[in-house]
């Protein structure tokens, strides 16, 4: 059980560190909500094809690694309380 903890540890501090460096390399999104107020166009090519963008790529990316870490964080509030 010892080894599992350990491996665990390893894993958590491997996503908790990719997950600071992703969230600091991302761009500021300036639209926010005054777009949704003004109508900020979504007809664009760019807005249409945002997902195959760098930043889409790494915003899809930071997605999964925080699911990683919520369910990292949980499995090992399990085995620590065992």
């Amino acid at each position: 059980m010892e080894t599992l903890k350990l491996i665990m540890i390893i894993i958590y501090a491997v996503v908790c560190l990719a997950l600071v460096i992703l969230v600091m390399l991302q761009s500021k999104d300036d639209a926010g909500a005054s777009s949704a107020v003004v109508g900020g166009g979504g007809d664009s090519f760019y807005e249409k094809n945002k997902g195959r963008t760098r930043e889409g790529k790494m915003k899809r990316f930071t997605i999964i690694l925080g699911i990683v870490f919520v369910l990292l964080t949980i499995a090992l509030s399990v085995v620590y309380v065992m």
